[in-house]
């Protein structure tokens, strides 16, 4: 084991994402293959519904309560090799030698004396598979804090999962062929002993290849034996304050419904195909519990993760959630309808459908809870994968617990007889309603659970944002931000507040009539957002998309400013002309020389087109330092000497124009973004900032035309110095802006026109809030 850092956010390496998979394949096949092997403990060894319900209830039970103790100790385990890696490795060996002895039961024996020692050698085992799955389970959520990454971790791990249940339901092939062994009970006696070894040493590899980082020196409390007694309290009280996070309980019981639901009923559908298809005729019977198994897997391993994972980059997990789960309904329905006696090949129509609901279920949940635990340590000030991971397996394997119980009660209800031959058509068709009945029921109450879930990307990245904070993170400014600036460009170091306006004296009411007024009177420009949720700068933009947006704004501006002309922002300058709006179209500047030459040809071929009303060469690029003074001029150049007929210039903050005049002579006139938020600026003197900025632009413009290119104001996220952001200073600064403007008959583009929630993780939350329209383009104010 070597002791690296762990990656604790950005992209996790491929292998690191394989070897959680090969965990979470042994995490899988255990259940996977004790769910198979259970049907021998009713047909060879004669257990009751009753006995059956309590070899599950008990030690299921047992392994809830003793997760949460897990989650306790790995949480605050002190080690070189970090808190996790040394419990799945003695859990990993724990479960391979309790598996194999689990199963060694004799007919002979009787079913007292197999029913006990059964329920004694699973206590063993669940007892391992705590000390290995808390932990493991952590180790996954901590692997990345990257909102989509952490999907696809967990996609990939449920991807490598879902091959036992592929491979498990062959075992039932395997146990009736009389050739290879002469009944269940021998069969799954030997082949208990080689699924404890293959998954003991894959359930291991985890310990070896995810690096962690030592926490000899961290401040975590102790668990000596007088430790864990006296951690029961502070397990409560962490239980207590995860349960209060509304996201996290949502999680837990959408959870709890959908698995559990499906848990009670899963193994009734061997007796289904056995004495409802075949009428308990054992001939060509073997192989299509097997496909029901297999197949399913098969469908959810190649189609249905990938899809969901899909599915959540596109709209968001909630959604991808409800439509997973809405899908699965739609399979168990046509599941109750394709059960058809002499036609078993029937029901393979309906995997499809029925293999979203549990193929979607963890790669979603896990990775949600992800996220909810960014919240918790936020709310607690204590980084609890181990805890969180507990409390929601505890919610799993609690709910299990009842669902083996109540798998037992419904058999016994519906009159099933062990051992018996055939079964009745009563029991038959009671069978298949609840076989069919209850996971409909606990998808449907997990729907309604989760359909007003809230934590969406922009949300996640904004607590992860606030916790880099705390930590002492530094974060990316807008590239405007630069405090006091003005300040000191000033010869007597003050601003001059003659220019100030009287909003400070209005109340709110009348703040937000002064603001609808200007609004719809119509702005001279506006700054054009067109990224929607769960896109970001580099995804490739659609027609309609940018063309329902230009709809929007269209009747409250006269102009619209454009930043790029690669990725489908090429196509804004036509739509925009086609709403009568005129355009600044600019060209995206940096230290990509390839993209640069395809955004310079792409601005001129719009420009020969008559697409382009002034065109803008780069934007902050010297504030960003990608590119020098003299390598830009060059750029500004290409373009006056393509289209002579256009007015071309560049765009950035006034003060980067203040000593460089060989660029003031490049450019037809000068777009300048003016940001008193950025400067530190009280809101009610905003507008004696904006007249000083402008007089030290003037000074140096060359008798040049000046165009503020960007000025806005954020309704939420954090101050800077006097400047606050809020819906009423927003509404305020729009106000004062906008009448400085028309009095001095000064150009102005608002920034922006739509919320962005893709730069949280650039600037935090005060980088997604600038827009007038919300990220859903809805009016905020």
């Amino acid at each position: 084991m070597s002791n690296t850092n762990s990656t604790s956010s950005g992209k996790v390496p491929f292998g690191q994402k394989i070897a959680f998979g090969l965990g979470m394949l042994a995490n899988q096949m255990f259940p996977a293959a004790l769910g198979i092997f259970t049907v021998v403990l009713v047909e060879q060894l004669g257990f009751s519904g009753l006995l059956l319900g309590l070899t599950y209830f008990i030690p299921k039970f047992y392994d809830a309560l003793f997760d949460l103790i897990m989650g306790y100790v790995s949480d605050n385990t002190k080690s070189k090799w970090g808190r996790r890696r040394q419990y799945v490795l003695a859990g990993a060996i724990i479960l391979g030698i309790s598996f194999a002895l689990m199963w060694q039961l004799y007919a002979e024996n009787g079913v007292t004396y197999n029913f006990w020692y059964f329920l004694l050698i699973s206590m063993i085992f669940y007892s391992g598979l705590t000390i290995f799955s808390i932990p493991y389970v952590a180790m996954g959520y901590e692997m990345s804090d990257d909102f989509h990454e952490r999907t696809n971790i967990m996609a990939t791990s449920q991807l490598i999962g879902q091959l036992a249940w592929v491979v498990a339901p062959w075992f039932w092939v395997i146990m009736a062929d009389k050739s290879l062994f002469p009944s269940g009970d021998v069969a799954v006696r030997t082949l208990a002993v080689y699924v404890a070894i293959g998954c003991a040493i894959l359930a291991a590899i985890p310990a070896f290849f995810i690096p962690s980082k030592s926490t000899l020196n961290e401040d975590y409390s102790p668990i000596d034996l007088k430790g864990i007694l006296g951690s029961f309290g502070e397990i409560k009280e962490g239980l207590k304050a995860s349960i209060e996070i509304k996201p996290f309980r949502k999680i837990c019981i959408a959870t709890f419904l959908i698995f559990n639901a499906f848990q009670t009923t899963a193994a009734f559908s061997y007796f289904i195909i056995k004495y409802y298809l075949f009428k308990g005729n054992e001939d060509g019977f073997g192989l299509w519990p097997t496909l029901f198994g297999s197949v399913g897997a098969i469908i959810t391993t190649v189609a249905v993760i990938p899809i969901v994972a899909r599915m959540s980059k596109t709209m968001g997990k909630k959604k991808a959630f409800l439509l997973s789960q809405g899908i699965s309904v739609i399979g168990y329905i046509l599941l109750f309808v394709l059960f058809v006696p002499g036609k078993p090949y029937l029901f393979l129509f309906a995997l499809p459908f029925f293999s979203f609901g549990i193929g979607s279920l963890f790669t979603l949940m896990m990775s949600m809870t992800s996220d909810v635990i960014d919240i918790d340590e936020l709310n607690t000030g204590k980084r609890r994968e181990g805890s969180l991971g507990a409390i929601y397996w505890w919610m799993v394997k609690f709910g299990t617990a009842v669902a083996g119980l109540l798998s037992g009660l419904i058999l016994s209800l519906v009159a099933f007889q062990s051992n018996a031959a055939t079964q009745t058509d009563e029991t038959m068709f009671w069978l298949r309603i609840f076989f069919v009945g209850v996971p409909i029921l606990g998808t449907l109450s997990a729907i309604w659970v989760m359909r007003n879930y809230d934590i969406d990307e922009a949300k996640a990245r904004e607590v992860r944002d606030l916790l880099d904070k705390r930590k002492g993170k530094t974060k990316t400014q807008s590239s405007a931000y630069l405090s006091g600036k003005l300040v000191s460009l000033l010869k007597n170091g003050s601003i001059n507040a003659s220019f100030d306006s009287e909003l400070n004296q209005k109340s709110d009411s009348e703040i937000k009539a002064l603001y609808s007024e200007i609004f719809n009177s119509g702005l001279h420009g506006l700054c054009f957002s067109p990224y929607v949720e769960n896109q970001k700068a580099g995804d490739i933009l659609s027609a309609d998309q940018i063309k329902r947006r230009i709809d929007i704004i269209a009747p409250h501006t006269n102009w619209i400013r454009s930043f790029s002309c690669t990725e489908g922002n090429e196509l804004i300058p036509e739509i925009a002309h086609q709403k009568g709006l005129k355009t600044v179209v600019g060209a995206w500047i940096s230290n990509d020389k390839a993209r640069n030459e395809k955004e310079i040809d792409t601005l001129i071929k719009l420009a020969k087109s008559g697409l382009v009303d002034i065109a803008a060469v780069g934007n902050e690029v010297l504030h960003r330092e990608e590119i020098s003074e003299q390598e830009l001029i060059g750029y500004i150049k290409r373009v006056k000497e393509a289209v002579p007929n256009i007015q071309v210039s560049y765009v950035d903050a006034y003060y980067q124009f203040l000593d460089r005049p060989n660029l003031i002579a490049s450019c037809d006139l000068l777009l300048v973004n003016f940001y008193p938020f950025w400067e530190g600026a009280n809101v009610d003197f905003t507008t004696s900032y904006l007249q000083n900025m402008l007089e030290v632009t003037k000074n140096v413009a060359q008798e040049k035309k000046i165009i503020i290119s960007e000025s806005g104001w954020p309704s939420k996220g954090d101050s800077v110095e006097e400047a606050i952001p809020s819906e009423i200073n927003a509404m305020k600064y729009f106000v004062s802006s906008q009448k400085w403007a028309k009095n001095n008959t000064i150009e102005l583009f608002h920034f922006s026109s739509f919320d962005e929630s893709w730069k949280a993780l650039q600037e935090g939350t005060v980088g997604t809030a600038w827009g007038i329209w919300d990220k859903n383009e809805k009016l905020k104010f």
